[in-house]
């Protein structure tokens, strides 16, 4: 595998990245005091509300919320992933992007890569002289610009046609055969994959071929043949047609997903360009993270039998983890005989776009399927089946907006007021002991009070939060997003250059990331001196609360759940004895 991009190198790049420059060549911005201000390109709006600042090297809208760093605007103006934004930012910088322990690996997947690419361009020449093929997608109703756009090919009948091309040498026969291109038996034999199939290239977000999925023309099994795991393609992971949406539209308002390449070809070629394909594998929870990162909503198209409804399910259940506020999903099912390619050229792109207005909501489906397991909703038995079938289901939905109303819709049908059910449905979290510096702990960052101030004024400016000794007493105070403020703190200690963004960045990953956004996109009229006097008199205040009792609860929890070292014991011997003596 390619190597990981060491932090320091993120750190460096954010550091000489000049977000105004970065986004002013994509959109226009206008001085206003010490910063930028735009219409926001995530919503429209007629009033600039999109801020863009120098010093924080950070975006923020106060209109739609959005927010993020040089990196974080790539990502969703450019629709890239997070490494192709840091390649993208690293090449107008002029500075290469280095990668740990990449070496030997990195040199075979560019071989790959070209492998691949030189197979797509011959299926493709062959395409243009085979006329039985031309004639196959005429039929499908797929014109020259279409199988130009997906650079649809052609793979001859013969057994070794590629192989012959570029299997000259014994090296660039085993690079065919690691990048799925031939077979090999176990006599050496060796042999194309693909043969007398309309081929599909599959291709990556940055446009490279990473595998083939090929159709028989006429009957013949398997109808579908898709390429191998390789090195470089990973079925779990990947969407055929993705690349070219994004190439396509430049705002993708949904993502539809459909089961077969000739659907995403035939849905273009009727003007609907943002249909992708899962790869002969169900909807995996790495496609739905790939295409959230695209669109806020995602429609599946699947036939409305009991097999498609069943593959449905399995969609709703990999769906449940990814669910919150501002993403929706919904499900469409097609007319017995349909499939997406002949009911759109059947009915025309209005018409089928209508269907996937009127689809469901996953919360809908979800409600109507557990419901078709119960005998009926009108006996209190039937309403607390309902109620138990959905627990697992609520639970796996992550806290926030999305779930609440989830369960007010549960709660409608079940007959209990929302509080009351959420005491019986969802599993109550166990107490856990203080978290070290190092941890990276969920926290409720939505109260205003000393912790939420402290990670304000450091996340707004970091070089005042690095001039800080901090006490380690801070970490026995007993509030939430105590462990998380250290991290902050340390983190701007340990790199006393760090910007907004370069802090941000590396929480990109951490479930605190959207809390942490928030908070640095907000207004502070201080300048950095008053705010390290603000600072440091927040932390001092968090440690007085830090009293003997909050110790003495703390470590008999811990002695509890963990034990104690023996510093520990000693220190809660004192501390009972201490509490013991009378006043």
């Amino acid at each position: 595998m390619a190597g990981r991009i060491p932090q320091h190198f993120i750190d460096e790049l954010i550091a000489r990245a000049d977000i105004v420059e970065v986004i002013s060549s994509r959109m226009p911005l206008k001085k206003a005091g010490r910063e930028f201000k735009g219409l926001c390109p995530f919503h429209g709006e007629k009033t600039p509300s999109f801020t863009v600042s120098p010093g924080k090297q950070f975006f923020h809208c106060f209109g739609c919320g959005a927010h993020g760093t040089a990196l974080g605007f790539l990502m969703e103006y450019e629709h890239m992933e997070f490494v192709d934004a840091i390649e993208a930012l690293a090449g107008s910088l002029g500075i290469e992007v280095p990668r740990e322990d990449g070496g030997a690996d990195e040199k075979s997947h560019t071989d790959l890569y070209s492998l691949l690419a030189r197979s797509a361009d011959f299926y493709w020449e062959q395409m243009k002289t085979s006329d039985r093929a031309k004639e196959y997608l005429k039929r499908r109703g797929l014109d020259g610009r279409i199988a130009r756009d997906f650079q649809i090919g052609y793979a001859p009948q013969g057994w070794d046609s590629l192989l012959n091309l570029l299997g000259e040498s014994s090296s660039q026969r085993d690079g065919l055969l690691e990048a799925g291109m031939i077979i090999r038996k176990d006599d050496g034999r060796e042999y194309d994959r693909f043969r007398d199939r309309i081929m599909f290239p599959i291709r990556d977000s940055r446009g490279r071929v990473i595998a083939f999925g090929g159709r028989v023309l006429d009957q013949g099994e398997p109808k579908y043949l898709n390429s191998p795991e390789t090195p470089v393609f990973h079925k779990g992971q990947e969407l055929y047609g993705m690349y070219e949406a994004r190439q396509a539209l430049r705002d993708i308002p949904r993502l539809l997903v459909v089961e077969g390449y000739m659907d995403v070809a035939s849905l273009a070629q009727q003007g609907i360009q943002y249909a992708v394909a899962t790869l002969g594998t169900a909807t995996t929870p790495d496609h739905l993270r790939r295409l959230f990162k695209v669109a806020n909503e995602v429609v599946f198209c699947f036939d409305g039998d009991k097999a498609g409804r069943r593959a449905a399910w399995r969609a709703l259940e990999n769906s449940l983890g990814v669910l919150r506020e501002g993403r929706q999903i919904r499900f469409m099912f097609l007319p017995e005989g349909e499939d997406p390619d002949t009911l759109v050229r059947a009915e025309g792109a209005g018409a089928f776009e209508q269907r996937l207005a009127e689809s469901l909501p996953l919360s809908r489906f979800l409600i109507q399927e557990l419901e078709s397991q119960v005998d009926s909703l009108d006996s209190v038995d039937g309403r607390a089946q309902l109620a138990e079938l959905a627990r697992p289901m609520l639970n796996r939905i992550p806290m926030g907006i999305y779930r609440e109303l989830m369960l007010d819709e549960l709660a409608s049908q079940v007959g209990m007021s929302p509080d009351r059910l959420a005491g019986l449905i969802f599993d109550q979290p166990k107490p856990q002991p203080s978290l070290t510096v190092n941890s990276r702990p969920s926290t409720d960052l939505g109260r205003s009070n000393l912790v939420r101030r402290a990670l304000e004024l450091s996340l707004h400016y970091p070089s005042a939060a690095a001039q800080l000794e901090v006490s380690p007493a801070l970490l026995r105070v007993e509030k939430k997003g105590i462990s998380l403020l250290a991290s902050i703190l340390e983190d701007c200690r340990n790199n006393p250059n760090i910007t907004t963004a370069g802090l941000l960045e590396r929480w990109r990953e951490e479930p605190e990331a959207p809390h942490l956004g928030k908070l640095a996109g907000g207004e502070l009229l201080i300048d950095t001196e008053q705010a390290g006097r603000e600072l440091k008199d927040s932390l001092d205040k968090l440690v007085r609360e830090a009293g003997p009792d909050q110790r003495t609860d703390w470590l008999l929890r811990k002695a509890a759940e963990s034990g104690l070292d023996p510093a520990e014991k000693q220190e809660l011997r004192d501390l009972l004895a201490q509490r013991a003596r009378p006043d």
